[in-house]
């Protein structure tokens, strides 16, 4: 590292932390596209979003808190070796609309759009 590298850093964006609430609306994004699992996300973050910070925490929490309220559900897959099985999650059909909504949240949060002025007020319905 050299001082420039630090000048150079605040010239950059900044990379910004994503919360539980911004997580659920991520993880929603991928979901209404297909099947996923925790390391997949991660993955889709770092190349898509390189600005993002995700931490394996929050992202599991997101997971917990789509379980809970039943708009995912999990089932474990075997992986080839002595891995531990890896938890695919599936969007329930019930839930595509408010996914949508919601990950049209994140899509308008990292294109810079939404600044929390306007924010859609969602029933809880399920």
């Amino acid at each position: 590292m050299r001082l420039n590298d630090v000048y150079q850093f605040f010239q950059d964006s900044c990379p910004t932390a994503i919360n539980k609430e911004l997580a659920v609306c991520y993880v929603l994004s991928v979901l209404t596209q297909k099947e996923s699992y925790g390391t997949e996300l991660m993955q889709i973050i770092k190349r898509e979003y390189p600005t993002y910070r995700l931490s394996e925490t929050i992202l599991y929490r997101a997971f917990a808190f789509l379980e809970r309220i039943g708009a995912v559900s999990c089932r474990k897959q075997r992986t080839s070796g002595k891995g531990r099985p890896r938890h695919i999650y599936k969007l329930l059909p019930e839930w595509r609309e408010q996914a949508e909504e919601l990950s049209e949240l994140w899509h308008a949060y990292v294109r810079g759009d939404y600044r929390g002025e306007q924010a859609p007020r969602f029933e809880y319905s399920h």
